[in-house]
């Protein structure tokens, strides 16, 4: 099955990233769960939530406010909103800041990744995120002097680099003759996928990974490392944040 194919529904944001409106059919609704012939909206995964949005068809505008992975990709509506029924065609938006704003926290901690990967060999056993804040953890037996002002100068410095960020899908084999392709302490590719999508922070980090990304480092904004916990022994927890 192709890699932007989820159930029924094509997967427009992982060739466009940009799209934030485009025309779909419903393939299937109720009030859990809306399916889409085509989707933009992102459904969650590697840490980055999913999108929220709106569905507008004949004057109504029905709310999304995430989705959910089954069989197929089910739009989550808003309780209470009305429900397109199967057949109809609707104009589908993501909600625009909320989406740029975790692609720019996503990239943000690709960098991160990237820099404690480079400096210190260290690989990720975790991460979340939400618009703007985020934390990954890494397996970092012990905390260098100085750690969390070197990684905030690195990541910052790779931000100022400009460094492009390129995305393109191979086919499984290909991908997994790249060094390091696997940034995470444990692959979480699974077996059954034949492509597998990489991000590539040109000269920084390459990895496997399926969320939305921006074109460039320098897009970012800045890198602010606000915390590092200790979360058990060899374990080490970042939490950053992302301004402008």
């Amino acid at each position: 099955m192709s890699i932007d194919l989820y159930g029924r529904t094509r997967r427009l944001e992982l060739s466009d990233q940009n799209l934030r409106e485009w025309e779909a059919v419903v393939l299937a609704s109720s009030p859990e769960g809306i399916v889409l012939d085509k989707s933009a909206f992102y459904p969650g995964g590697g840490g980055q939530p999913a999108d929220h949005g709106v569905l507008l068809w004949l004057g109504v505008e029905t709310r999304i406010v995430g989705v959910r992975k089954g069989e197929d990709l089910e739009l989550i509506p808003a309780e209470g909103d009305p429900i397109p029924p199967a057949g109809t065609t609707v104009h589908a938006a993501v909600a625009d800041e909320r989406r740029s704003a975790l692609m720019r926290t996503h990239s943000a901690l690709h960098v991160l990744c990237g820099v404690v990967f480079r400096d210190y060999g260290s690989l990720v056993t975790g991460g979340n995120m939400e618009p703007f804040v985020a934390r990954m953890d890494f397996n970092l037996p012990e905390v260098p002097p100085g750690f969390k002002q070197a990684i905030e100068d690195a990541c910052n410095a790779e931000v100022a680099a400009d460094r492009r960020i390129d995305i393109r899908v191979l086919p499984r084999d290909e991908a997994f003759k790249i060094p390091d392709i696997i940034r995470t302490a444990t692959n979480l590719v699974p077996e059954s996928a034949r492509e597998v999508r990489i991000v590539d922070i040109v000269g920084l980090d390459c990895q496997a990974d399926g969320g939305t990304h921006v074109a460039s480092t320098k897009q970012i904004g800045r890198i602010k490392v606000a915390k590092i916990e200790n979360k058990g022994k060899g374990f080490r927890r970042v939490r950053i944040q992302v301004t402008d």
